[in-house]
């Protein structure tokens, strides 16, 4: 696992948006085949996502060969409803790029056959060559996606009911009212994530500062689903000051070296 640390989530998110752009270009620069990302949803990504849309507008970057699976939406929500993903994403992202309309995947968290539609984007996944790179954020108790504390490591994608805690955060999105927040999720699974070829983590601010404790220094465990990314070969959690807060001070220095040593 790489540990990147910025100054400010700003900073962070566009780091990471220049990674996601180098990578979509250095596939394109070696294969016609598409490059496959995985998405994520919330206010983490908002600032990465901003930078996307300012490089493909500016002509730096174009997303016509990119293939993306969103990893997660809340079953029984309205697509409409301003907070489904399928909007969220829409607003912040795919409105505003000229990815293709057929190469955008959501999961259907109105799906009259649930196990199916998980069943179905799974083989999606695999028929679209896999995950080229997959951008995540993580939960204050450690969780990826949707996969709350003890999911399986190797589990894919399912529905999920979700925690207390996830809902009353997400509540903010519903006016604070955590009886507006529904009670299941679709979700891909933390296997799902870590099939990727790369996975990059978001983590800003104090509040995700436990949960990157527990998954840097922490063992390996369903506790803190972010600590599978430990056995990732590419795995990369972008931080902004805060959120390492509570990593032990030579672990601070040793990501901060090691990032250092590889830009000379």
């Amino acid at each position: 696992m790489k540990v990147i640390i910025r100054n400010s989530s700003k900073e962070a998110s566009v780091w990471t948006a220049h990674l996601i752009a180098d990578r979509i270009k250095a596939k394109a620069a070696v294969s016609d085949k598409p490059f496959v990302i995985g998405l994520c949803t919330g206010s983490t990504p908002i600032e990465t996502y901003a930078e996307l849309i300012r490089m493909v507008k500016a002509g730096e970057l174009s997303f016509k060969n990119v293939i993306s699976f969103n990893m997660d939406e809340y079953v029984g929500l309205p697509v409409e409803h301003p907070e489904s993903y399928h909007s969220f994403m829409h607003k912040y992202l795919f409105d505003q790029i000229d990815e293709k309309p057929e190469n955008i995947h959501i999961l259907d968290g109105n799906a009259k056959d649930i196990e199916a539609e998980c069943a179905a984007y799974e083989k999606a996944i695999v028929e679209a060559g896999g995950f080229d790179l997959f951008l995540g954020g993580v939960g204050e108790d450690g969780h990826i996606a949707f996969n709350e504390p003890f999911s399986s490591l190797e589990s894919r994608t399912r529905v999920i009911t979700l925690t207390q805690d996830t809902r009353e955060v997400n509540a903010r999105f519903f006016d604070g009212d955590f009886n507006k927040v529904p009670k299941q999720a679709l979700t891909v699974g933390v296997a799902t994530v870590l099939s990727s070829k790369e996975v990059v983590i978001l983590a800003f601010g104090s509040k995700k500062a436990r949960a990157i404790r527990d998954a840097v220094e922490g063992p390996m465990s369903h506790y803190c689903t972010l600590s599978g990314l430990q056995a990732h070969p590419n795995g990369v959690v972008v931080c902004d000051e805060a959120a390492i807060g509570e990593l032990k001070v030579n672990s601070y220095r040793y990501f901060k070296a090691v990032e250092e040593a590889e830009n000379l």
